[in-house]
Parts: C-alpha cells; sequence; structure tokens
C-alpha cells in the first residue's frame, strides 16, 4: 500500500465529503445500517479467528472482552447509527453573523476538518463508532485498530466501504492501515492529513506528538476516581463505586482509584469491601484504610496506574480540598465523580476538578459520547483545546469566516470615509 497515494486520495475525496448534505450522508449511514445487519455472519465468523488467535497469544481477560464483536454489539452499533441519523446536521451551521457595516456582513460557519488519521484500541466497535461520526462530519477518515482485531476490523472496513460508496459516498473517503509502518508513514503526511487522534496510553500519544506535525488530539489514559465526601449517602456511594469499578473493567472511564472522606471511612469502607468481593476486585489501600478493612498496601505507583482490570486503589482524605488536589495530581484529565449530599462542596469539587467530566453522585462510567446523545465518539479528549470530554460530531468539526460584501475595500475604513458598526444579526449563512 503506497500511503502517500491513499492520503491524497482521502484528501480529495474530503472536497466532496464537504459538499454533502444531510440527506446523502444519512442515507450511506442507513445503508450502512442495513450492510452490517445483512452481513453479521460474516463479521461474527472474522471476529472468531481473532479471538482464537488472541486466545492462544494469551491476551488478558478484560481485552478479550473488548475484542468481541457478537450479535448484541453489532445490534449495538447499529442502535448508535440509527441514533446518530437523528441527530441535526452539523455541516452548514452558522454558529455567529455580524453587520459589520451595510451591506457588509461576516458569518462564522461550521465545516469539516478535513481529513483525520484516528489509532485506535482493539474494540471493533470503535471502528463503526468512528467512521460513522466521520462520515455524519462529512470527513475522510484513515483507520488504525489494534492488531488483535485485524479480521474483524478489515470485514468491517470491507461492509462500511461497499455500503457507502454504493449509497454515493467518494471513493477514498475510508482507509483501514494494518502495520505501524502505515502509521508512522501516515504521521509524516501533514500536507494532507488535518488532524490525528491517537487512543492510547500517555506514552503512545506522546510518541505520535513527537514524531509527526500534524495536530493531535490526545487521548490517552483513563485514571478516574470517586470520591466518597462525609456528607455522602452510603448506600448510595456504595452502588456507585462498584458500578463505576466493576460495570466494564476493560474501559477508559471505569474507576481505578476511590477517594475516602476520613469521617466516613469506618461505616463505608467494610460495606463496600463486602460488594466489591462479590465481584472478585483486588483492592489496594494506604495505611488509613488498612486499619479498617484488609487489603494489600497501596504504593505511589497505584494512584498513577490504569489497572483497566478488576483492582482498585483507596486513599483517605480528611476534607475534599485534598481530593481535588490527589485528583489534579494523579488524575489524566479524564472522569472524576463525587458523592455527597452537600450541595457547596459537590459544586466546588465540580469546579476545581481538572477534568474534561465531572459528576454530582454518578457513576463515571456515563463518560459517553453515545450516553450524551452524542451518537458515538472518537474518543474522550484529556486535551482543553479544540475539543475536551467524549468527543462526537461537534469535535470533529472546525469553522470557517464567510465575509459577503458588495465591492467594500478597506482603504475607506482606514481613511474614515466609512466606518464598522458591528451589530449583530440574526441571521444563517443559508439567507443570504
Amino acid at each position: 500500500m503506497d500511503i502517500k497515494q491513499v492520503c491524497i486520495k482521502a484528501s480529495e475525496a474530503s472536497i466532496r465529503m464537504a459538499e454533502l448534505d444531510g440527506t446523502a450522508k444519512n442515507k450511506a449511514l442507513s445503508a450502512l445500517a442495513d450492510a452490517l445487519l445483512e452481513h453479521k455472519d460474516r463479521l461474527i465468523a472474522a471476529n472468531a479467528v481473532d479471538l482464537r488467535r488472541s486466545e492462544e497469544e494469551k491476551l488478558a481477560a478484560p481485552l478479550l472482552k473488548r475484542l468481541k464483536f457478537d450479535e448484541k454489539k453489532i445490534n449495538d452499533v447499529v442502535e448508535g447509527i440509527r441514533s446518530l441519523i437523528k441527530l441535526e446536521e452539523p455541516v452548514g451551521n452558522t454558529l455567529l453573523s455580524t453587520m459589520l457595516d451595510e451591506g457588509l456582513e461576516l458569518y462564522k460557519v461550521t465545516c469539516p476538518i478535513g481529513v483525520i488519521g484516528i489509532i485506535f484500541e482493539s474494540r471493533p466497535d470503535a471502528l463503526v463508532q468512528i467512521s460513522t461520526l466521520c462520515l455524519k462530519s462529512g470527513n475522510s477518515v484513515l483507520l488504525k485498530g489494534g492488531r488483535e482485531a485485524v479480521e474483524t476490523n478489515r470485514a468491517l472496513t470491507d461492509i462500511i466501504d461497499g455500503a457507502t460508496i454504493g449509497a454515493g459516498l467518494p471513493k477514498g473517503w475510508i482507509t483501514l492501515l494494518e502495520s505501524r509502518d502505515d502509521v508512522n508513514e501516515m504521521l509524516k503526511m501533514d500536507e494532507y492529513i488535518d488532524l490525528v487522534i491517537p487512543r492510547g496510553s500517555n506514552e503512545f500519544v506522546r510518541y505520535i506528538m513527537d514524531n509527526s506535525r500534524i495536530p493531535v488530539m490526545g487521548h490517552a489514559d483513563g485514571i478516574c476516581h470517586v470520591y466518597v465526601d462525609k456528607d455522602a449517602d452510603l448506600d448510595m456511594a456504595v452502588k456507585i463505586t462498584v458500578d463505576s469499578k466493576t460495570q466494564y473493567v476493560a474501559v477508559c472511564n471505569a474507576t481505578e482509584t476511590l477517594l475516602v472522606h476520613e469521617a466516613a471511612a469506618a461505616k463505608f469502607l467494610p460495606v463496600l469491601k463486602a460488594e466489591l468481593d462479590k465481584k472478585n476486585v483486588e483492592i489496594y489501600g494506604d495505611e488509613g484504610t488498612r486499619e479498617i478493612i484488609q487489603v494489600k498496601a497501596a504504593s505511589d505507583s497505584d494512584w498513577a496506574t490504569e489497572y483497566l482490570d478488576y483492582t482498585i486503589s483507596i486513599k483517605l482524605v480528611p476534607d475534599a480540598d485534598k481530593a481535588i488536589e490527589h485528583i489534579n495530581t494523579y488524575g489524566s484529565g479524564h472522569t472524576d465523580s463525587i458523592v455527597t449530599s452537600n450541595r457547596q462542596t459537590a459544586l466546588k469539587f465540580m469546579n476545581l476538578v481538572d477534568s474534561g467530566n465531572v459528576f454530582w453522585n454518578a457513576s463515571t462510567r456515563f463518560s459517553d459520547g453515545f450516553k450524551y446523545g452524542f451518537g458515538a465518539e472518537v474518543g474522550i479528549s484529556t486535551s482543553k483545546l479544540h475539543a475536551r470530554g467524549p468527543v462526537g460530531l461537534d469535535g470533529l468539526l472546525s469553522y470557517k469566516y464567510m465575509l459577503v460584501g458588495n465591492g467594500q475595500t478597506v482603504d475607506d475604513y482606514a481613511n474614515d470615509r466609512k466606518s464598522f458598526k458591528h451589530v449583530k444579526l440574526n441571521k444563517k449563512i443559508q439567507d443570504i
């Protein structure tokens, strides 16, 4: 595969993608949803090959769970596509309109980014979510999935490509890359690729940033926290903590560290341990925790570890300020939740915790593009620029300023023959 030619074709296709209207894109999405259901046996068979090989290679159980692409997951991604179809057309929306002067109007209008390269983990459903979001937002996409899912990803890309091109999308709008060499070559293609989104460890994201001139929107570790305050409803706190940790352990929004107010620990921790023991969760705790329940000793490295497994670390804190300080020191800026009945404490926590998602009395597992109503997500951004939190359609858009005049020149304003008025308008670009 000649990566440069792939990128050129993707860039050419992106121009045609940008001119598609919502009806055309929704038609392609509908055709894709139907095709996935029609070819589900092919997809399940391809996934079985990946699962069998990964089991032989001793892939960890949580990662095998992420790799599995059965009928339920196929139905789930199809439901996500149907939900995406129902969302409003994101391209061509007027964000701002201003009359600079009589007959001189400025519009800020949403547009696709262009060509996006996305490197993601061994989740076949992520390939569907990513590609359909790129389609709806009018972008071309280059995809590199995990090696473990190679057969499933090949089948998925072939089905997506065939269904969408048959529905009128341009050839080259979607391409699957399969090797590290392909990725390294892609990172050199800043002339054709507009954005790279890597999903993986901090080290991996840093590697991408250090080896490309293409802008990078990083989604790194998910070191998420639940803080149980002294004013928490303890039954609620147990329920939220167990869900945050065990509902699905192999995902970036699962809680890895639990912080507990010292005043709540004696009553809360024994009840929590009994529930976590039922789920076979391995617990590491600081000295204060070990004085209350029998758990393994936690080290400083535990506070910075994304387990992605049935493992959690627990630390006692004297107040909410120390909980916030701990999260801002060791967290990854992903998702953090406070359990409390104290509104003032909750608002302080949500305002001061430096993360893309901050919750009050809710499981960290809610941090998800589909659950937020975005249709799906290409990942969770822990950066503060361009997009933050679950990256859905909005995160795959840019904007341009469109100025509509009638022969005006700057010289008239520079020499005071005319002056700017800067009047806010309630107009859309389509109204001109």
